[in-house]
């Protein structure tokens, strides 16, 4: 890790060009120490234009997130949270997962400017970028043991929609088990969002949850496109400072699993059940073994199990390795 990669990516971020010189002056280094932090930089992935004669710029102006205004959008809850920033993580899941296991603090939230190696469902990757991704990680700790926390995702989801509602993005829509969609104008649901939860502790009690989101804020456009799947950004439907955000999901997943603790999923359900996507849908399931179970989606147990009509009868699908798709 270069200790002035982050710093000059900063006085880049109003998208303008910064000659090498001046850099190197602002920052009392050599310009080989410059050009050595801008190498590290892009092999992060960041995009920088080098111009002879003009210097180094971004394609765009960007948003770092700054922690005051983080906090200030959190609102009243803010005083729960030991939140951290770090410029660069290969994942906050990871990093945090660790942390728990270390003791750390009860609703500590650790977010990334970058993230190398996010990782997603089913062994996915998380595509995150500096500035056109917000990627963050909260630790919960419950008296409960892991057993009593089915449903848990669906809860998490019911937090994001809230939180992007009240942002003014009413597009959004889950799909089970763990994606934020918005839907296009073929009813194709376009990914804006995913959770991924990691759990500690023992079956019985007590337990830590690793809740880690991923929301794509303004993706380059080959960027979308590389995406194993159909995506959209945020940017696409409003305009909502990424410090801003955090705050709003972060004050409504506080909100969220205060209830969840006190009483399950079970009192989140019908909220989830308007949200969801593919509600009374035709919708196929794709098995672990490869094969396709189609049905129509019924509704959703109070323990987050899926359930589906199908040619057999009503079926329960539990998350897994399980994916669902429109049929």
């Amino acid at each position: 890790m270069n200790t002035l990669t982050f710093p000059i990516l900063r006085l880049l971020a109003d998208g303008k060009f910064h000659s090498g010189e001046a850099i190197a002056q602002h920052f009392k280094v050599s310009r080989t120490t410059v050009w050595s932090a801008i190498q590290h930089a892009q092999t992060l992935g960041i995009e920088i234009f080098s111009v002879r004669g003009r210097g180094y710029k971004l394609p765009n102006a960007i948003e770092f997130l700054n922690k005051d205004e983080v906090l200030r959008a959190v609102g009243e809850q803010r005083a729960w949270f030991n939140l951290e920033i770090l410029d660069e993580v290969p994942s906050t899941n990871t990093y945090l997962m660790q942390q728990s296991a270390k003791g750390a603090a009860h609703v500590t939230c650790i977010a990334a400017q970058v993230q190398t190696s996010g990782k997603g469902r089913r062994g996915r990757t998380w595509v995150s970028h500096l500035g056109a991704s917000l990627t963050f990680s909260l630790l919960w700790r419950f008296q409960c043991g892991a057993a009593a926390l089915s449903g848990l995702s669906l809860a998490v989801g019911v937090a994001l929609i809230r939180a992007l509602n009240h942002l003014g993005v009413q597009q959004a829509q889950l799909k089970w088990p763990n994606d934020v969609l918005v839907l296009d104008e073929h009813k194709q649901g376009k990914k804006l969002a995913g959770i991924l939860i990691e759990l500690q502790g023992d079956m019985e009690g007590p337990s830590a949850a690793v809740i880690g989101v991923g929301v794509n804020l303004n993706l380059p456009h080959h960027v979308l496109h590389a995406i194993d799947q159909p995506a959209t950004d945020l940017a696409q439907h409003a305009s909502i400072n990424q410090s801003e955000l955090l705050g709003v999901l972060l004050k409504h997943l506080a909100d969220i699993l205060s209830q969840f603790e006190q009483h399950g999923f079970t009192s989140l359900r019908d909220e989830w059940t308007r949200y969801h996507a593919y509600h009374q849908q035709p919708v196929r399931m794709l098995m672990p073994d490869g094969r396709n179970v189609q049905g129509v989606v019924n509704n959703v147990a109070e323990d987050g199990i899926l359930l589906v009509d199908t040619a057999l009868g009503l079926q329960r699908f539990s998350a897994g390795e399980i994916s669902l798709r429109s049929a």
